[in-house]
């Protein structure tokens, strides 16, 4: 028996590879709504082998829903829409910020911590693009030796703005390499041939809300509500994946080797470690995984509490489509 499904925010950058990924996973639907707001409404979407039309969000939309997707931009929208779409019947799972910290809603990594999927009480909350990854590799190496101090430098690529985020990259390079002035709207900054290290806005501490989403949220995913982490979010110019430089002190000794055997045991993680032959994952090669990919582990001289690494992940796949999906797949048991 398959499941009504519906998708809110089809259109962005996110909804479209959602749909991508349910499809390609086989995802077991009988039937398949696409909303979003009346500005996007009667676009035609593809699905499978079927044109879909993209309707507007309104009065009973919810309407005989088993599943609800939430990918939109903003928080307000899911606070708005998820309640209702659970009042509607149908259970929700929000890819937003909105209810990631609500000790009542589960923050769901399937490799990392899927029994808490089934405690939710109509709404799940999805991770952020960059705390999936982290925690993917973290977990198990907090098994392994411990969790003292995490310290993370996120790489984040154009498309956690969204398709304008892309867009914006794409004119700014033109810009550029035409020697015009080029504008900055989605960035603090002009993107292009440039780093930026800011990602959303400023707040508590000087760090960012991008930087406390990833210790906030790494905390409660772990376990670990006094885990010391601590994360400087750059925006750089690469249109898909982020990548992410972790150091971890451990509570334990460990070697490099230990770590290495450890993650490639872990769930979703691949390991590409062989600096001298060239071998390190990369933001453009990891573009469409649906995998944490790990390489440069390393430790510092004379300290086996220490472990450093580099990760990367598709930021709109396993970091934002993929993940829900998989969600999903353990609500009805795929």
């Amino acid at each position: 028996m398959g499941w009504s499904v519906g998708v809110v925010g089809a259109t962005g950058a996110v909804g479209e590879t959602l749909l991508r990924v349910l499809a390609e996973r086989g995802f077991p639907l009988d039937r398949l709504r696409l909303l979003a707001t009346p500005h996007s409404a009667g676009r035609r979407v593809r699905f499978r082998d079927t044109d879909l039309t993209v309707e507007a969000i309104g009065p009973g939309a919810f309407a005989g829903l088993d599943l609800c997707f939430l990918a939109v931009p903003g928080a307000h929208v899911s606070r708005e829409l998820a309640p209702e779409a659970v009042r509607a019947g149908a259970v929700v799972i929000d890819k937003g910020s909105a209810f990631r910290l609500d000790p009542a809603v589960p923050l769901v990594v399937p490799e990392v911590n899927p029994e808490v999927a089934r405690t939710h009480t109509g709404i799940l909350a999805s991770p952020n693009c960059t705390t999936i990854p982290l925690v993917m590799c973290l977990a198990p190496l907090a098994l392994l030796a411990g969790l003292r101090r995490v310290v993370v430098a996120t790489y984040q690529s154009a498309s956690g703005s969204g398709g304008a985020g892309m867009e914006e990259l794409r004119q700014g390079a033109a810009d550029v390499l035409a020697d015009r002035a080029g504008t900055a709207e989605v960035f603090p900054r002009r993107l292009a041939f440039n780093v930026i290290p800011q990602c959303d806005r400023f707040g508590e501490g000087g760090f960012t809300q991008e930087e406390w989403k990833l210790t906030r949220e790494s905390r409660k995913i772990l376990g670990l509500p006094e885990l010391r982490l601590a994360a400087t979010a750059v925006r750089v110019p690469v249109f898909v994946s982020h990548a992410e430089a972790v150091f971890i002190e451990t509570a334990s000794p460990l070697t490099v080797e230990e770590a290495r055997q450890t993650l490639r045991a872990a769930p979703g993680v691949v390991v590409e470690d062989d600096p001298e032959r060239g071998i390190y994952p990369t933001p453009a090669a990891v573009a469409g995984s649906d995998r944490a990919h790990v390489g440069r582990l390393r430790q510092e001289p004379g300290d086996p509490h220490t472990l450093h690494f580099w990760v990367v992940g598709d930021n709109l796949r396993k970091g934002a489509a993929t993940n829900a999906v998989q969600m999903a797949e353990l609500l009805v048991g795929a």
